[in-house]
């Protein structure tokens, strides 16, 4: 099935989007990671080796976008299947946050959706098949303080999703969201022995999810096992969240 398709992974050198990277690789796609930085660009092709590679792109910027789009092309031929993992934080409470905590999580974690989405569309639309997976969160349902900015970008890919899913299902595209909870990854990481315990009690499964849970459920929607489900968000936390 996807010996000859390409997977673009945004924010893959790191975290979850190392894995959903790693795993889909398994799963036979020759993969494209994307990191805003050359060190980045050298984790992912040492970890992908001869499986994928990696291209520089900083998802706010269009020029970036489409001078990495372009050498994705040139370079990989067509992407079949997009992974919008890349995204950003600048926490503050909203009384004290500036116009540009706002704009600047906003503008790379929803309209960033936006432009790779846009800008993919046609080629999956010629083809008359692809998948898209949007990277939401659970803080996009169930709110987080300090986080509205964050809330915001990520709810707003939950909407943007199923209004997309609408648009293009009738050339066997799909769109779906993965919405995870609490995840071991770098930010996780900082928070003490004692924090990690009293956040695991709050979830019914008693643990922090894991990057390969993540990247577990969008193997699923990228298959073609997933080829009847569309405009959905897929809650990965644990139970932490029921929406």
């Amino acid at each position: 099935m996807s010996a000859d398709r390409t997977a673009l992974v945004t924010g893959a050198s790191r975290g979850i989007g190392k894995s959903i990277a790693e795993r889909l690789t398994k799963d036979g796609f020759f993969v494209v990671g994307t990191s805003t930085t050359d060190a980045g660009i050298e984790t992912i092709e040492r970890y992908l080796g001869d499986r994928g590679g990696g291209v520089t792109m900083r998802i706010e910027d269009l020029a970036s976008v489409d001078a990495a789009l372009e050498r994705i092309s040139s370079s990989y031929g067509d992407v079949s299947v997009l992974v919008n993992n890349a995204g950003i934080t600048r926490d503050n409470l909203l009384v004290r946050m500036s116009d540009d905590e706002w704009s600047d999580v906003i503008d790379t974690n929803l309209s960033g959706t936006f432009r790779l989405c846009k800008s993919l569309l046609r080629s999956m639309i010629k083809a008359r098949w692809g998948r898209i997976v949007n990277v939401g969160s659970v803080v996009g349902r169930m709110g987080n303080a300090g986080q509205t900015n964050y809330a915001a970008s990520k709810a707003g890919i939950e909407g943007f999703t199923r209004a997309l899913a609408q648009e293009v299902g009738s050339r066997s595209i799909t769109v779906n969201c993965i919405a995870p909870g609490f995840i071991d990854t770098d930010m996780t990481a900082q928070l003490s022995e004692a924090q990690t315990d009293e956040l695991s009690a709050t979830i019914a499964l008693r643990r922090i999810g894991s990057p390969e849970d993540v990247a577990s459920a969008v193997s699923f929607l990228v298959s073609d096992d997933a080829g009847y489900v569309t405009g959905e968000t897929l809650h990965v936390n644990g139970g932490l969240y029921s929406a």
